[in-house]
C-alpha cells in the first residue's frame, strides 16, 4: 500500500526554471537535516520527499523518533515544497504550523512528503505526511502538518 498522493493540482508553474536545483542546493545548507540524518530525495513542482532513516540518537525515552524530530522534518517537507513555487530571488520562514502526532515513531525509516495546497504572492498553505516504513516495506501514516509560510524578498539573512 503507498501513502503517497499528489496535491499539486491546479498550483502555478514554479516561477524559476531552475527551482529544482535551487531547493537542492538550499536543502544541503541546513545543517538540521544532516544532524537527523535527513535526505532529499524528490523535487516536483509543488511538492517534496525527503527521507530518513531511524537513529537511536534522534529517539525519545521509549525508543521512539522524538517528536520534535518528526516535526522537525515535516516542517523542512512544507518549506521546501512551497520554495518551488517562489521566485528564485525569495527566501521562505515558516509562520506557523500545527504537528498531529498519530502513531509511535518507529520504522526501519521514514518518507516525509510536503504538498503545497495553495499558494499565494506572500503566504502559502502547505502540508505534509511522516510515513513510517518498515523493513518489510509496510508504510503506516504516523504524523501529519499543515504549515502557513511566508514568501521573504529583500533580505540578505533569508534567502533560498
Amino acid at each position: 500500500m503507498s501513502l503517497h498522493h499528489s496535491g499539486s493540482q491546479g498550483l502555478p508553474p514554479p516561477a524559476d526554471a531552475q527551482f529544482a536545483e535551487r531547493i537542492r542546493t538550499s536543502f544541503a545548507r541546513q545543517p538540521a537535516m544532516t544532524t537527523i540524518g535527513a535526505t532529499l530525495v524528490r523535487v516536483a513542482p509543488g511538492e517534496v520527499e525527503i527521507q530518513m532513516p531511524f537513529g537511536a540518537h534522534i529517539t525519545q525515552q521509549h525508543g521512539f523518533i522524538h517528536g520534535g524530530i518528526l516535526g522537525t522534518a515535516l516542517d523542512s517537507a512544507c518549506g521546501f515544497a512551497s520554495l518551488t513555487l517562489m521566485p528564485a530571488d525569495a527566501g521562505i520562514l515558516t509562520i506557523e504550523y500545527k504537528l498531529n502526532l498519530l502513531a509511535p515513531g518507529r520504522g526501519e525509516w521514514f518518507r516525509f512528503v510536503g504538498r503545497v495546497r495553495k499558494a499565494g504572492r506572500t503566504i502559502t498553505l502547505a502540508d505534509a505526511d511522516a510515513i513510517a516504513v518498515e523493513a518489510s516495506g509496510r508504510e503506516r501514516l504516523i504524523a501529519t502538518m499543515t504549515a502557513t509560510e511566508m514568501t521573504i524578498t529583500g533580505r540578505d539573512d533569508v534567502r533560498s
